[in-house]
């Protein structure tokens, strides 16, 4: 009796190939892009499209905030077409990441989702960026 992994037949290999080749073109994860970041290889613009609330609690460092809500070309006018954008939401559980991307792409822009996300960055080990605040001193 075949183990439920085997249950439904594996692709074949050329097929297998062609599926999991075309993911990496729709695809980065958290790894790749830190590891880009620390190599100083910024060839992206990184995207948090969550509110503002979320990304002000903790965000990927680099990123800027653009809620996929408010994605058009008036918002990305400053950048030129070529420009890659690699977007992220809160995790696995989210599909911010997918809208936004299916927006970008809609309007002409390159566009990789960052699997994982907030979560998937987490789960790295890799740390979050979060304001700082000033203490307020007293003058008592």
């Amino acid at each position: 009796m075949a183990s439920l992994v085997r249950e439904i037949p594996a692709a074949p290999s050329a097929i297998a190939l062609m599926h999991f080749s075309n993911r990496l073109t729709f695809e980065t994860d958290c790894s790749d892009v830190f590891s880009s970041q620390e190599a100083g290889e910024l060839d992206f613009v990184l995207l948090d499209v969550r509110g503002p609330l979320a990304f002000e609690r903790g965000h990927v460092p680099g990123a800027i905030n653009l809620p996929g809500r408010l994605l058009n070309a008036e918002m990305l006018a400053a950048y030129p077409k070529t420009t890659l954008f690699v977007v992220y939401c809160a995790g696995p559980h989210c599909n911010g990441a997918n809208k936004a991307a299916v927006k970008l792409a809609a309007l002409g822009y390159p566009v990789k989702e960052m699997i994982g996300g907030v979560t998937g960055w987490l789960d790295e080990g890799f740390t979050l960026s979060v304001p700082v605040t000033t203490p307020i001193s007293c003058a008592c």
